[in-house]
């Protein structure tokens, strides 16, 4: 199949194109040609006023609930969830049934995802069946396909255990995902301990939660040398903390989601358990403090934390409503809107793209003749608002209302996904 994209600005540090206007010919899922006014003949011509493409995105954490909780989410959905959100490729947490503990799930997840446009990236367990005790079979999965590892939704609380995590998968160059958060310390509560909390009298999870968590994983990562990525941090001194340690030479990185840029706790006032995630969604002060982060580079990646639940999963009592949002279809909107008067798209498609890329060894071509077509196309001069979704549920605070920044769709090997 050949395809012409024509007339796109090229968002990608990584490319000798970066910030220009241009054609891209596209043959047989090779980058043939890149100029201007490009004269070939293609089966499908891509034009769209104000188009913008990049390196593919890449989600960083995300559940799709595959095996086990396909009432939540199938691999199928969720995967048509991250095209239409302009990711080419998925890193999905390991909280399934079974969970992502072995070569044999590993290759089950890789094997649903072959045909679709969307790479499919297993994150393995760091404990056997996410029980937090004994080391899963981390090389095995490694040699499988599985591309870091996390006991995802379930922090690693023991300390001997975390530590040892470190030091194995130093063997092969691999990196731990941790959520920040302390079990004990977190333990009842429902929201931000604060000024909110107080007012709407809900229990609280305080920072200290989160920032003891970080602080104990940053010193763990100093005695072993190894590779850790925070994901979700919501913390004003987990910033800070992560700073310090990347200034200090630490082989650190981190992500934030979109709903942490864009929401402060006053949104708990509705008593919606669609707010309702974990990390909670912090201050005014915290957010402002996230979006220095990314700012300054401490902050390295966008990850959506994608987490479907059903409807009866919600529409309960907040106390009793399960955890998360499911907003990978409008993470590059959300996460525009609520930065694009701080920072630049460059900066926002760098936490999406390239520094993923970098960071799990992804191997994406930059936007450049010769390269392996793996493309995000999209605008900033159109705004989105979502109504219906790819995803099988839809706990999302943010349907129906106008989001700055638009995915026009995606392009992998000889394969082009648009949205209507």
């Amino acid at each position: 199949m050949a395809i012409l994209i024509r007339g796109a600005k090229v968002i990608d540090e990584s490319s000798a194109y970066h910030l220009q206007t241009v054609d891209i010919f596209i043959e047989n899922g090779i980058v043939q040609s890149i100029g201007h006014s490009l004269n070939v003949k293609a089966d499908t011509i891509v034009e769209h006023p104000g188009m913008c493409i990049s390196m593919g995105w890449t989600d960083v954490f995300a559940d799709y609930r595959e095996p086990g909780f396909e009432h939540k989410e199938s691999i199928a959905t969720g995967l048509a969830s991250a095209a239409a959100g302009g990711f080419t490729s998925v890193m999905i947490a390991p909280n399934t049934h079974p969970t992502i503990s072995s070569k044999s799930v590993v290759q089950y997840i890789r094997k649903q995802a072959e045909a679709n446009a969307v790479s499919l990236c297993p994150i393995g367990s760091v404990s056997h069946n996410i029980e937090g005790k004994n080391l899963a079979e981390m090389l095995d999965m490694h040699a499988n396909g599985a591309i870091a590892f996390s006991d995802g939704w379930k922090p690693i609380q023991n300390v001997s255990l975390m530590l040892k995590a470190l030091e194995y998968v130093k063997s092969f160059e691999g990196t731990l995902i941790q959520i920040p958060m302390d079990a004990n310390l977190s333990l009842g509560g429902l929201m931000h301990e604060g000024a909110e909390s107080t007012q709407l009298g809900m229990p609280g999870i305080p920072a200290i939660a989160e920032t003891l968590q970080v602080h104990r994983d940053i010193e763990l990562l100093r005695y072993t040398n190894s590779r850790l990525h925070i994901t979700g941090i919501a913390a004003a001194e987990s910033v800070e903390l992560i700073r310090r340690a990347k200034a200090d030479g630490l082989k650190i990185t981190c992500s934030v989601t979109p709903y942490h840029l864009s929401l402060n706790d006053e949104v708990l006032r509705s008593y919606d358990s669609v707010y309702k995630v974990m990390p909670p969604i912090r201050s005014e002060k915290d957010r402002q403090a996230l979006i220095e982060g990314l700012k300054d580079g401490t902050i390295d990646c966008i990850a959506s934390h994608h987490r479907p639940q059903e409807w009866d999963a919600k529409a309960k009592e907040f106390e009793y409503a399960s955890d998360g949002m499911n907003v990978q279809e409008l993470s590059f909107a959300i996460a525009h809107n609520a930065t694009n008067e701080t920072l630049t798209i460059e900066h926002i498609i760098k936490s999406l793209a390239n520094n993923a890329n970098t960071i799990f060894g992804l191997n994406k071509d930059a936007v450049q003749e010769g390269a392996c077509a793996d493309f995000t196309l999209f605008t900033v001069m159109e705004s989105t608002q979502l109504n219906e979704m790819k995803s099988r549920v839809r706990n999302n605070p943010f349907l129906g209302k106008s989001l700055l920044g638009k995915v026009l769709g995606i392009v992998k090997c000889d394969t082009l996904v648009m949205n209507n």
